[in-house]
């Protein structure tokens, strides 16, 4: 847990976050601020205006009843008391309903900075670093309640000057009625009360900021346990007892420290507030009651008097209108204020877009002394890498998990940038290249591709989404990856939404759920770009699909610079050439026919897996039951 700031810095962080709040003004709207403000005022003048009507009607009751002053001296102020008891219900209403617009105003623009914090850098270094990942969760978790939005805690921040408006009004006719020093002596012990409680408040919500690691694993053991995705597992493993008590240890380890601060905060310090608050007004009420015995001032003066001091009490605890929102309200939008700061902790090189596209259609790649490692990671993943991929041809990348072959794909697109080397293009440094032109003359199918619960037809068509609107192209690339009778016979085909959590829609199973992965890159190629990447892009496919989609593969590539990864080596064998990785570096390349014969590392993993084929057939009795892959390796 980090060190709270005390003191001078508690009051400055406390003031700074109230001053990024106000920011936000514009977001809110000028108009509906200035109509939030003017109710806010009047919330606080009227209850004091209630108050000086209700002791003048109680001053004027008696001399009516004694027959010395006429009843009309009684209405007068009992009906300014009403006008202004049904004015400040009214006002009350009119806030809420205003503060709610300013809420939501707020918040969406936080969550436009969210978003726009997210993807504000071209590569994604930082989304992979645990704190940063800390910030985003606990941003994120913090929009999703109504109480403790930023939307809240600037309409909060405004409510807040109607409860203060009343203190100093009462404040005021303390001082009239009884003195300076009485007014003085309470204003103190409302300050005190309050001190107390938004101050406590304060740390206590700093404390469940400290934890926001914890709150995250927290947060994720839920949804792993109410949500479908893991289900079959959580039974079937008899992981629902493990989950549960993994999920009460953290959750109680994440409490623990806030249970300690509240008990910390809360216990003592409002024993010495309380006592010192009773000592404060008992004197206040003595000294008006001495007074009054002694004739200093009349009934409406005492009542007036009582009123204030009780109203001032009472303005002394919680604030259910500001205090929770303007405090919590307030942590979120420093979470999110810290995400941005994370984000930016990541100076990107410089875009610097000097040169044009390649001059050719489908071309040549190079890394050169290309180094690259993880934030945080003890040793690079790729070392001094030195690859060439000829224009127009494929080139398979093989080796063990880890090997690097996944973080050259990021690098080819300028997800990261390499710590030392270059990667080329046709002889262009791709630093050179505007990111967003090079990348869309990339296709790739990543080995996590993302299901996006949306329609058929957007999921392909993100490969190049100013295309949409190509639905001739989008069924093209549906056919081309062997899946356009499975999506013809979906409820409303292209348009059926690719989710269950969506009335009409539907799931897929993984092998076609990676067709429509291989079809959105196909879509990119029909859109212009050149470059192909496949990463394990028939990891999901059985042996037969795999084998019906690797004898269309030459056609589906013909022209096109293309990267395939696998671990299926039947697969790659087709590609013009192999390179084999091992820590970051090449140890072996060339053809399948070339490497085979050289008798290197490559041919001891061919054989072997071919064996463990050749195995899996012979067990199944007949050459036909290992599929057709099996039997081309064989």
């Amino acid at each position: 847990m980090t060190a709270s700031p005390s003191g001078l810095g508690q009051w400055r962080e406390a003031a700074a976050a109230r001053l990024r709040i106000a920011r936000q003004w514009p977001a809110a709207g000028a108009g509906w601020s200035a109509v939030a403000l003017a109710l806010s005022v009047s919330r606080g003048v009227l209850p004091v205006v209630f108050a000086i009507a209700v002791s003048t009607t109680v001053g004027r009751i008696g001399p009516v009843l004694h027959g010395t002053a006429r009843p009309a001296g009684v209405w007068w102020p009992l009906a300014v008391a009403g006008a202004a008891l049904i004015a400040a219900q009214l006002a009350e209403a009119a806030q809420k309903a205003v503060a709610e617009q300013l809420s939501r105003r707020v918040d969406g623009h936080m969550y436009r900075r969210l978003i726009q914090a997210s993807l504000s850098t071209r590569e994604i270094t930082p989304l992979e670093d645990p704190a940063v990942l800390d910030e985003l969760g606990e941003a994120g978790h913090e929009l999703r309640f109504a109480f403790r939005t930023p939307g809240a805690a600037y309409a909060g921040l405004i409510a807040l000057v109607g409860p203060y408006t009343q203190v100093a009004g009462f404040t005021v006719v303390v001082a009239v009625v009884l003195g300076p020093w009485a007014a003085a002596v309470m204003l103190a012990v409302v300050l005190l009360f309050r001190h107390g409680q938004r101050g406590g408040l304060r740390r206590y919500a700093r404390v469940i900021r400290d934890v926001a690691a914890l709150r995250r694993e927290s947060r994720y053991l839920r949804g792993l346990a109410m949500g479908p995705a893991a289900a079959k597992e959580l039974r079937v493993f008899g992981l629902t007892g493990w989950l549960t008590e993994r999920y009460r240890q953290v959750y109680r380890r994440a409490l623990a420290p806030v249970w300690a601060e509240r008990r910390r905060i809360y216990l003592r310090p409002y024993l010495v507030y309380t006592a010192v608050g009773l000592v404060g007004v008992a004197a206040v009420l003595a000294l008006a009651g001495v007074r009054a015995a002694d004739g200093a001032y009349d009934l409406a003066a005492l009542a007036l008097v009582l009123q204030a001091v009780l109203a001032l009490i009472r303005l002394g605890e919680f604030y259910p209108d500001s205090d929770t929102q303007t405090q919590y309200g307030m942590n979120a939008e420093t979470a999110i204020t810290a995400f941005e700061q994370a984000m930016a902790r990541y100076p990107e090189p410089a875009d610097r877009g000097r040169a044009g596209p390649p001059a050719t259609a489908a071309p040549a790649i190079d890394f050169t002394g290309v180094r690259f490692g993880y934030p945080g990671a003890t040793a690079p993943v790729v070392d001094g890498l030195d690859l060439h991929i000829p224009a127009g041809r494929c080139t398979a990348l093989v080796g063990v998990n880890g090997a690097g072959k996944t973080t050259l794909v990021k690098l080819l697109a300028r997800l990261y940038s390499p710590d030392a080397g270059a990667v080329r293009a046709d002889g262009v440094d791709l630093a050179d290249l505007p990111a967003r032109d090079w990348q869309r003359r990339i296709a790739v199918v990543f080995q996590d591709f993302v299901r996006y619960e949306l329609s058929v037809a957007a999921n392909i068509g993100f490969g190049a989404v100013e295309h949409l609107d190509d639905r001739a192209g989008i069924r093209r690339a549906a056919e081309a990856a062997g899946l356009l009778d499975t999506l013809d016979a979906l409820p409303d085909g292209l348009d059926t939404l690719l989710s269950r959590a969506y009335d009409g829609g539907v799931d897929l199973s993984g092998g076609q759920w990676q067709r429509i992965a291989i079809a959105r890159a196909l879509f990119a190629l029909y859109h212009g770009s050149t470059v192909l990447v496949l990463d394990e892009p028939t990891a999901a496919l059985d042996v037969r699909a795999e084998a019906e989609f690797f004898a269309r593969f030459a056609e589906l590539t013909r022209g096109r610079t293309t990267v395939l990864i696998s671990h299926r080596l039947s697969s790659v064998r087709l590609a013009d050439r192999i390179v084999l990785l091992d820590g970051g570096r090449v140890v072996e390349q060339g053809s399948h026919d070339e490497l085979m014969a050289a008798g290197g590392r490559y041919a001891a993993m061919f054989t072997l897996q071919a064996e463990r084929f050749a195995e899996d057939g012979a067990d199944r009795g007949t050459d036909e039951g290992a599929g057709p892959l099996a039997q081309r390796v064989g």
